[in-house]
């Protein structure tokens, strides 16, 4: 592990908003923040949104920036990139933002129910040749809708058409989901200048266009909040 990589691991644990647990802390048990974000961490009651997958909390910042009277919780498991997110949010005084190191796999242990608003999945790892390990499957959507709160907004924006695809197609087949965006080329021109969709543009997503692919993105809505599989309705 190079330096650099050390020198970041060790003032992650400086940063008052970088939260980091280790596997046996939360696998199968609450994190002692789970229900008490709002109060502890952000000290008011406004909206928590959560970006999963952060990497260096581009659009964790960004939609911060934009939107003062809203928390924001990037969640990643790599520590040396959070490190840039949480360093930035210090540096610029940013006081609703927070991170959490943790797998994706682990969120129940970090949220009581109803805690959240909305979530935002930026760019996540497609997973080709593992359907239930996309952040968009089934499985997946079952831990987010245990606390989130009823009509809560998830966004996907990605390079991969496949990946696209398979979420509209599981939102379109889940009883009381709404999909309530489908743009499989958010550069199409047809947007407003300053939709954050657009204006808000991730490392990977910048290269991505650069080698000329399109960006989808799609927002629904997971209802009144039925935690039934649709695999099993």
């Amino acid at each position: 592990m190079g330096k650099d990589k050390l020198r970041r691991f060790e003032e992650n644990k400086t940063f008052p908003n970088l939260f980091q647990a280790s596997y046996d802390e939360v696998f199968q048990k609450d994190h002692p923040l789970k229900g008490l974000w709002k109060q502890k961490v952000f000290g008011n009651e406004n909206p928590l949104v959560l970006e999963l997958g952060c990497g260096k909390g581009e659009y964790t910042l960004a939609l911060a920036r934009r939107n003062r009277e809203v928390n924001y919780i990037g969640i990643d498991i790599k520590g040396a990139r959070l490190w840039r997110g949480a360093k930035t949010s210090q540096q610029e005084g940013l006081k609703n933002v927070a991170f959490i190191r943790t797998r994706i796999e682990l969120i129940e242990s970090f949220f009581a129910p109803s805690e959240v608003n909305a979530v935002w999945i930026t760019f996540p790892d497609p997973q080709p040749r593992k359907e239930n390990k996309r952040l968009t499957s089934a499985r997946f959507l079952e831990r987010y809708l245990n606390f989130l709160v009823p009509h809560a907004q998830i966004h996907l924006k990605t390079d991969s058409r496949s990946l696209y695809d398979f979420t509209r197609e599981v939102v379109r087949g889940w009883p009381g989901m709404i999909l309530l965006e489908s743009d499989p080329d958010i550069y199409n021109g047809k947007r407003m200048p300053d939709d954050p969709v657009i204006t808000v543009r991730t490392f990977y997503e910048k290269q991505f266009l650069e080698q000329g692919k399109a960006i989808t993105y799609l927002k629904f809505s997971t209802g009144n909040l039925s935690r039934v599989n649709p695999e099993e309705a």
